[in-house]
């Protein structure tokens, strides 16, 4: 564990952001924080750093994401093609299989070391999900997990019914997060027919916006989730 413990976290607002450039944004706030991990190996207590936590919340132009063990197949629109719904295609390093990013939706990147709050990937991924669960009654939505499934959904007991609403997919290394969760607030669902989401064939997506049957003020959800989750991983904001 870290000799010295940080339970602030500083919030990033990113608006409207190419993939590639969060992505980017990401890597760097992560490689910080493992170099400053790597540095304080090798110094006495007393002159050990503390590690910076971040939330990054963003939204994407559309764009399909496949993690590190994903199948390629699930993406059922050709590349070639993608040019055609304003889309683009990435390979990356979290796990899960392919989601879809796009306006109406955040998306949140925790940089967090974990070592700043628990060592347990488990209680980690619950914690995100639980972040959203919270939300979610906000808006009188009863949601919760499906065993063996990541991510937060709605009829979870009921199985032909079940539709996913918030998708998960971390990296971890030496404890520390990127990536993280997209919540559909008011996203062009129509977008989700392009892929076999999370590799999941016979569950659909769903949104805020369809649950309810309104549009929805992201920046609202935002603040209200941005509070659940500094309840569930209690922190101060920096």
């Amino acid at each position: 564990m870290n000799s010295l413990l940080n339970k602030k976290v500083k919030f990033i607002d990113l608006g409207l952001k190419e993939y590639q450039q969060a992505w980017d944004y990401q890597v760097s706030l992560f490689d910080k924080t493992l170099a400053v991990k790597t540095e304080n190996r090798n110094l006495p207590e007393n002159q050990q750093k503390i590690t910076d936590n971040y939330l990054l919340f963003c939204e994407h132009p559309h764009v399909f994401t496949l993690g590190k063990s994903g199948d390629e197949s699930n993406l059922i629109i050709s590349k070639e093609e993608l040019h055609t719904v304003h889309a683009t295609y990435h390979h990356i390093n979290r796990g899960g299989d392919i989601t879809y990013h796009g306006p109406g939706q955040i998306v949140g990147y925790p940089i967090l070391d974990l070592e700043n709050f628990f060592t347990d990937i488990h209680k980690y991924m619950r914690l995100l999900e639980e972040s959203v669960i919270q939300t979610l009654k906000e808006y009188k939505i009863d949601a919760g997990r499906i065993a063996g499934l990541t991510g937060v959904w709605i009829d979870v007991e009921n199985e032909r019914k079940a539709r996913k609403i918030c998708a998960l997919g971390v990296k971890t290394s030496r404890w520390v997060t990127m990536h993280g969760f997209a919540f559909n607030i008011n996203p062009d669902l129509r977008y989700f027919a392009y892929i076999v989401p999370c590799g999941i064939q016979d569950k659909a997506v769903t949104s805020l916006e369809k649950e309810l049957g309104r549009k929805v003020d992201v920046r609202e959800v935002q603040e209200i989730l941005k509070e659940k989750f500094r309840e569930q991983f209690d922190f101060e904001w920096l």
